[in-house]
């Protein structure tokens, strides 16, 4: 059985100032078997949607203290609404219609209404629904899944990850050297584990549209500075060299400011960067920010071995591991492209085989 054979029976409601006209909805509509509701106030509709959200609003477009094109965007600016489509009512030209598309309505119809003409537009805005509704549905059932299955990885994981760390410490009984290194390389395995099954889930949580982006003035230096401090060990263990050019730093510290989830571009750096460390041998990787009339560019240059350009076409593709023998599981770079473009930005590379690499990651100075 389908999702929307689950419902009950739609619910429209029909909000006209004049009652008469919302009478003859009502019995055009009721003959169908939907359940209306009509009023002629708009302010107490507009409630009432609210408390209750239909499965379709019929709005006459002239009402008195809030007509239908302020009613239509009210609801469209509600972000605690599910969708709801709009249909309205109108006695005017194609302008008044315009503007009501325009505002968020879905479709029109003229008045005097003509009664197969409305029952087929309702018809049609209801499949609308429910379509949307069941992809909604789906959405949910699927992120619910992930988290569950990510969880129960999780778990068991870090619960091993613990006791390794023990016996490796030999807090059970003396570990042999030999023995040591293997609880490390198992640790080790276990940590890259946990990495891709959180990636995983703020993958889908990206692609559900259910991922929360915490917007705030950061200043990008300031965390720009943090990653290259907490990844510099790692390119001190292969003799590389890790430094940071920033375009002027005689700017005052609100000029280094942008509008963005501090947590998640942190992620992207760190990625990024942790893959140039991983992927260059010898040389240096250098991060470089330019702040622009309205973005701030951050350049990862590296001197590693270079990405073809085969492999540049889908370097950003979900599940798509470079043929490096060392590339991970084709997450993070698709995941960092989810990120930047959740921030409205943008991200590139640069590369030839044999001459490194350049990431460009383009940032707007606010989010619209």
């Amino acid at each position: 059985m389908s999702y929307n054979k689950l419902q009950k029976k739609d619910r429209i409601l029909v909000v006209d100032d004049i009652f008469d006209n919302l009478l003859v909805i009502q019995t055009i509509l009721e003959d169908e078997g939907y359940e209306i509701e009509i009023q002629e106030d708009s302010k107490i509709a507009l409630a009432m949607v609210e408390e209750s959200p239909p499965d379709l609003i019929l709005l006459d477009v002239m009402m008195p203290e809030m007509d239908g094109y302020e009613f239509t965007r009210r609801i469209r600016q509600n972000q605690n609404l599910p969708f709801i489509p709009i249909l309205l009512i109108t006695a005017h030209d194609s302008t008044s219609a315009v503007e009501g598309l325009d505002a968020g309505a879905d479709d029109f119809i003229h008045k005097p209404v003509d009664a197969d003409e409305l029952q087929a537009r309702v018809r049609s805005l209801l499949r609308l629904k429910h379509s949307i509704d069941e992809r909604d549905h789906m959405a949910s059932l699927r992120q619910d899944f992930v988290s569950r299955f990510t969880h129960d990885l999780r778990t068991p994981l870090a619960a091993s990850n613990r006791v390794l760390k023990l016996l490796r410490e030999g807090k059970f009984f003396e570990v042999p050297p030999a023995v040591e290194q293997i609880f490390s390389t198992m640790i080790t395995s276990n940590d890259d584990l946990l990495h891709m099954v959180n990636s995983l889930l703020e993958v889908y949580r990206y692609e559900a549209d259910c991922k929360q982006i915490n917007f705030d003035k950061i200043n990008i230096t300031d965390l720009i500075h943090d990653v290259v401090q907490e990844l510099t060990p790692l390119a001190e263990e292969k003799e590389l060299t890790l430094k940071v050019n920033l375009c002027d730093e005689n700017l005052a510290d609100n000029e280094f400011t942008i509008i963005a989830d501090r947590i998640e571009i942190k992620r992207v750096l760190t990625n990024i960067i942790g893959n140039a460390i991983k992927f260059t041998n010898q040389g240096f990787i250098e991060v470089s920010l330019q702040m622009n009339s309205e973005t701030a560019e951050i350049k990862i240059k590296d001197t590693g071995s270079g990405i073809s350009s085969e492999q540049q076409a889908i370097l950003f593709e979900r599940f798509r591991p470079g043929k490096n023998k060392n590339s991970g599981s084709g997450l993070g770079l698709y995941l960092s492209r989810c990120i930047i473009e959740a921030h409205q930005g943008s991200i590139n590379v640069e590369s030839e085989p044999g001459n490194g690499s350049l990431f460009i990651i383009n940032l707007p100075l606010e989010v619209s």
